[in-house]
């Protein structure tokens, strides 16, 4: 702004007296703070003096974005699954009715039945029990925590074996050898990154140096090449031959078959690994489980038995909202049917291409009124991924709106999308806005049209 127009900015109790702001009902310590930023990025800024209507509208804009929540829903159009900064998966109908049941008083640690204090988990730890094949279950509140507790309660000062390509990094730099370190447990590195044998576990076992063996699923990445991986039944075995333990961190938590949601045979379960023996297995409860974050852990009782009395438990548990989202989705893969029909991440994953080219043209019919001219519509053929570090590697082919906008550039119609009241995340592909139907939710459609409407 042009230094002789800083003087014609209205004061403070002349702006916040506008119509417009006066009688918003927005909180005055709200409209205040919005009023500073705006007249702070006028006079930063450049461009004339906006009328005390526009400036009064500015004003309102800021203080609504700052009174509305932080979390609240956002279309998902990227197509990918688990998308980490979109709140990974989204939760089935059951799952969110039984979070609304828990928010007010229930039968958190309470038995109905007796009038006496109930056990926290339990209804939820016998459906891991069915569901896995373990004999004992534990729920904390994320997969780290999980990893952590598992560690610090069972290999505490103790050496623990891990493949140098398993030495993974999860998302924000947390580093497996950094849970190790505060842990307690002594990591012990073997093989090399690309190719490491069971051989190379028995050389730090008999050397003296380990007490016990830890797998990572490479989740995140994949290795291509030379490579040569020693696999759980491998590591199991070596653990009996020589009387150690073996934890497995699986990270994404496939419940079902991986046939049934059109995966690879090679794809890792939690049922699988339980079978080839592992003490303890680890998993997120909000990756290919399709639930709430949370990190769950099934085994052998001892090893779980262990966990449950280490004073550190009670500082990971998660709160009722969570617990009750979780069993409701374990309730759901009772019947794989019911689960992979109502579980969104099993459904997205599993959609057959035809349904998502079907939907993709029906979209771009309800979008056709709202573009005009103003906007070539097509639907193009794309890649879906799994997202959330599950299933590196594998892409899933889906089909994709695009939008190639006439009056401003792609990426303003994309930031556009993105600032509305609903907002709408895509994808820029090829100079186009890309809208990916995989991702999308029953009513979505509805919001996407809405917001290109805005947007345009």
């Amino acid at each position: 702004m042009d230094p002789s127009q800083l003087r014609n900015l209205p004061k403070m109790d002349a702006l916040l007296a506008l119509p417009a702001l006066a009688d918003s009902g927005l909180p005055h310590a709200v409209l205040l703070q919005a009023a500073r930023a705006e007249l702070e990025a006028l006079r930063a800024g450049e461009g004339p003096l906006p009328d005390p209507d526009a400036l009064s509208a500015a004003v309102l804009r800021r203080a609504l974005r700052a009174m509305t929540p932080g979390l609240g829903r956002v279309v998902n159009a990227t197509g990918v699954v688990l998308h980490t900064n979109l709140g990974r998966a989204p939760l089935a109908n059951a799952a969110l009715e039984a979070m609304a049941g828990a928010g007010g008083y229930c039968a958190l640690e309470y038995d109905l039945d007796t009038g006496r204090r109930g056990d926290r988990g339990g209804r939820i730890e016998a459906l891991l029990r069915d569901l896995t094949g373990a004999e004992g279950a534990l729920v904390v509140g994320n997969n780290a925590a999980a990893v952590l507790l598992a560690l610090t309660a069972l290999a505490q000062g103790k050496g623990v074996a891990l493949s140098r390509g398993e030495l993974v990094e999860i998302g924000g730099s947390f580093r497996m050898p950094d849970i190790m370190a505060q842990s307690g447990a002594e990591l012990v590195e073997v093989g090399t990154t690309n190719r490491t044998r069971q051989a190379d576990y028995r050389a730090a076992v008999e050397a003296g140096k380990v007490q016990y063996l830890l797998k990572v699923h490479t989740s995140n990445y994949k290795l291509v090449g030379y490579t040569q991986e020693t696999s759980l039944s491998e590591l199991v075995g070596l653990g009996r031959a020589y009387g150690l333990s073996v934890l497995y961190d699986l990270g994404g938590g496939l419940l079902l078959p991986p046939r049934l949601l059109g995966l690879s045979e090679g794809t890792p379960s939690v049922a699988e690994a339980v079978r080839a023996g592992a003490d303890l297995v680890c998993f997120s409860g909000d990756k290919l489980l399709g639930g709430p974050q949370a990190g769950i852990l099934v085994g052998r009782k001892w090893a779980v038995d262990l966990l449950k009395a280490h004073p550190m438990v009670r500082a990971l548990r998660p709160g009722k909202e969570t617990l009750a989202a979780l069993e409701a989705t374990l309730q759901l893969y009772q019947d794989p049917a019911q689960a992979r029909r109502d579980i969104p991440t099993l459904a997205m994953l599993s959609a057959p291409l035809e349904e998502l080219e079907g939907r993709a043209k029906a979209l771009a019919q309800a979008l056709e009124p709202v573009c005009g001219a103003g906007c070539a519509l097509a639907v193009e053929p794309g890649e879906s991924e799994a997202g959330g570090g599950a299933l590196p590697g594998v892409s899933l082919p889906t089909a994709l709106v695009t939008l190639a906008p006439a009056a401003l550039t792609p990426e303003k119609l994309e930031a556009a999308l993105r600032a509305g009241p609903t907002p709408v995340v895509g994808l820029l592909r090829r100079g186009k806005v890309a809208l990916d139907v995989r991702t999308l939710r029953p009513g979505d459609e509805e919001a996407v049209c809405r917001a290109v409407a805005a947007a345009l």
